[in-house]
């Protein structure tokens, strides 16, 4: 039987007290004992001592998830089975003054949600089949507690993986925790980790040009996250909501490189290496990847080097991924590339943000005045296929970097600041006065975006961020039919509080106006620092219709691209593409968050 692993931690001369420590959980190794068709698996919840950022960093006491005789995980130890499978579990709860509710150990899929109510002390066993395959989670929230509601104790989660008859192909699981308690009226400490560390600390993901990568992605935690990643499209496969899960024809299954993910919701992906270099998979939502989520914020006066140090300007749920090249993988060609130059720069300060900074693209061969800005950044116009140089010049005060979002491109010119790249040669951030070229071919059409990442919440929320439109060989952007809408901040507002949302640059839209009967291509982008967004068009008191045509640029399948009612949300880091052909008269085009109305236009279609 493996060792538990013991921390003794001293306070003030006191005797120390002696508490296990957690130790971080890869889901490699399923837990319990598996006898012909039955696993016996017997839980311990109690207080242990973690470190997620490593194994010197910051400590705290914690509950966590342990198998009895070993030590505790975060996430909680995996549970997976062969479909058929009968589970025999028996949860102890060694807490001393909180009750635990213990949801998920249930046959799948479930439209109850059964629980389990453990009082200290006390144990309580459930027997149950495993039911359909699928990516499934466990977990426990606590009863009432001094201070319970200033804290989150989303650390008590974990997996559970049903698998088909025949085994699945081989796969990783990521679950992702949050722990976070209030120190005080304006201060949060909290802890965001996949499979128990933050970054820099999280697992590398290696890998070779040609590998196919499977992940199921688990949110354990009350919060979103819509998940990204770099460089690459995935497939969804399934998506769930920790206990019930639905698995998606090839009719239906959609290519994304974000896919947003509500409170215990899970879902697969498959996706192919298909180019070298160092890339990201990481949470969206500014809040959750930015320096001041570690358990020690560093100090603002060290920007400077935080700006050159991919293991410090970014934190929280960030995973890495290193994509090795095969020997025998020539260069790919590269012809004659369009070169457009693009300035970073900080005007008069306008509107709630603390600044206003934007993407000014070079025109007519002539720089752009030195305190000149667009909200958001100006539209880059693409073409599929042609290669095209885009020179950054940064004429801020302070370093900045851009990342291609959406886009498939080379690892270098992905403008992650001392991340991007390989081996020696990593992408710099871009310093004040001087410049970077960013190589982009664009192997499809469609519509992505574009944005700092570097001091993310302040210089997003000031305007660094911008839309583009990739076009077939051959095509014109007509504005008359095609409308790009970039949703972004006005400066920073955390919750209770609702943001000031701009739309195009603007929180106060005057009318659009649309032909009627002919079809109009409606792009939107997302790119505010958190926030999932309803955005409908309505006639009158009524939805109207349009179809669905795009997800992250990529076209959707036959089984998506249907006609539906005009309303959707998008969470951070996702576009869509819808086509609406109008009826004379006036819609309404709104923009929501949590069923308040905070951005109106109106569309008059003649």
């Amino acid at each position: 039987m493996a060792c538990v692993a013991l921390l003794t931690l001293l306070s003030g001369g006191a005797p120390g007290k002696t508490l296990p420590l957690v130790l971080p959980n890869d889901n490699r190794l399923p837990a319990g004992r598996l006898s012909h068709d039955t696993l016996k698996l017997r839980l311990v919840v109690g207080v242990s001592v973690w470190r997620p950022e490593a194994d010197s960093g910051p400590s705290i006491e914690v509950p966590a998830f342990r198998e009895e005789g070993r030590s505790p995980q975060i996430p909680g130890p995996l549970i997976r089975v062969p479909a058929g499978t009968v589970i025999a579990a028996t949860v102890r709860n060694d807490l001393s003054d909180s009750t635990l509710r213990i949801y998920g150990l249930v046959t799948r899929p479930d439209a109850a949600h059964d629980s389990l109510a453990i009082p200290p002390g006390t144990s309580r066993s459930v027997t149950f089949a495993a039911g359909e395959p699928g990516s499934y989670l466990y977990w426990a929230s606590l009863g009432v507690s001094k201070g319970e509601r200033d804290q989150e104790s989303q650390q008590l989660a974990g997996g559970f993986v049903v698998d088909p008859p025949g085994g699945s192909p081989p796969d990783r699981v990521l679950v992702l925790n949050i722990w976070g308690t209030r120190t005080d009226s304006v201060t949060y400490r909290n802890a965001l980790t996949i499979n128990g560390r933050s970054w820099p600390h999280t697992e590398r993901i290696e890998a070779t040009v040609g590998d196919t990568l499977r992940w199921r992605v688990l949110n354990g935690s009350w919060r979103n996250h819509p998940m990204h990643l770099h460089g690459f499209y995935f497939r969804v496969e399934a998506r769930g909501d920790g206990f019930a899960d639905t698995l998606y024809s090839a009719a239906t299954q959609r290519m994304v490189v974000t896919e947003g993910m509500r409170p215990h919701t899970t879902y697969a992906m498959t996706w192919v290496a298909e180019r070298p270099g160092n890339w990201l998979f990481h949470c969206h939502l500014g809040f959750h990847v930015v320096p001041s989520t570690r358990l020690h914020p560093p100090h603002r006066d060290s920007r400077d080097r935080m700006a050159h140090d991919a293991g410090t300007h970014m934190a929280g749920l960030v995973l890495g991924i290193a994509v090795r090249p095969r020997p025998d993988t020539p260069e790919p060609a590269r012809g004659k590339a369009r070169r457009l130059h693009l300035f970073v720069q900080e005007g008069l300060k306008r509107g709630r943000a603390p600044r206003a900074m934007g993407f000014v693209l070079q025109r007519d061969g002539r720089p752009p005045a030195a305190d000149s800005i667009v909200i958001p950044g100006s539209v880059l116009v693409l073409t599929r296929g042609q290669p095209t140089d885009i020179v950054i010049v940064n004429r801020l005060s302070e370093p900045t970097a851009i990342h291609w979002h959406g886009i498939e491109l080379e690892s270098y010119s992905d403008g992650v600041t001392g991340w991007s790249g390989a081996g020696d040669r990593l992408a710099p951030s871009v310093t004040p006065g001087d410049s970077f070229t960013a190589r982009l071919t664009l192997p499809r059409a469609g519509t992505f975006m574009y944005h700092t990442h570097l001091n993310d919440i302040e210089q997003l929320t000031s305007g660094l961020y911008g839309g583009i439109v990739v076009l077939e060989p051959g095509k014109r952007f007509d504005a008359k039919r095609d409308h790009l809408f970039v949703t972004g901040w006005d400066g920073e507002t955390r919750a209770p509080k609702f943001p000031q949302l701009l739309i195009n640059g603007d929180s106060l839209p005057g009318p659009l106006a649309l032909a009627a009967g002919v079809a109009h291509r409606l792009r939107f982008v997302n790119i505010g620092p958190a926030g999932l967004i309803r955005i409908a068009i309505y006639r009158d008191m009524s939805l109207a219709t349009w179809k669905k045509l795009a997800k992250d640029g990529a076209e959707l399948p036959p089984g998506q691209a249907v006609r539906t009612p005009s309303a959707f949300t998008i969470a951070v880091g996702e576009t869509y593409d819808f086509e609406l052909t109008p009826d004379r008269g006036k819609y309404r085009l709104v923009a929501e968050i949590r069923e308040k109305p905070l951005w109106t236009r109106e569309l008059v279609a003649r």
